[in-house]
């Protein structure tokens, strides 16, 4: 069931994207949301998973997608910042954090939007919750320990 709602989400955000619809485009569209679903359907839905979970993370991740390009929009006013005043407020360093997501979903989600938001990046994380990252700054790492983003992750874990 998973392969099926994989591939119909694959093939809807495909459209939504695209908004052609020739026929090459449409034959392209359902190859590789086919070709997507097969290599990664276990990622979006989770392995024996209802249905109705699957579509609870979508609608989830919906406010999530909005809240993190947010994010990544004061992040990138953030690093420009500090790139062109004539100090260059950086000071690098490495933040090691413990989190409890459980799932594959949420570690790589999490993993992911930390290494989308300028000034951080994901150096590590594996399956026991731990996470290493490097920040281009002590605010950016003192907004990541924040737990606010790994409290959205959680959030679209537990549907």
């Amino acid at each position: 069931m998973s392969f099926i709602v994989t591939t119909i989400t694959m093939l809807l955000f495909w459209f939504l994207l695209s908004g052609e619809f020739s026929v090459i485009l449409v034959v392209a569209a359902v190859v590789s949301s086919l070709l997507v679903a097969f290599l990664s359907a276990n990622l979006l839905i989770g392995k024996g998973a209802r249905v109705g979970t699957g579509f609870k993370r979508f609608i989830r991740f919906v406010p999530y997608f909005f809240w993190l390009i947010w994010q990544i929009v004061k992040a990138n006013i953030d690093v420009v910042y500090r790139a062109l005043h004539p100090q260059m407020p950086i000071e690098p360093c490495i933040v090691k954090f413990k989190s409890d997501l459980k799932t594959d979903l949420g570690i790589a989600a999490l993993s992911n939007s930390i290494t989308l938001t300028p000034g951080t990046v994901t150096l590590s994380a594996n399956s026991r919750g731990e996470y290493i990252v490097h920040a281009l700054s002590g605010k950016h790492a003192d907004d990541l320990l924040s737990g606010e983003m790994q409290a959205w992750v959680k959030w679209i874990e537990d549907a």
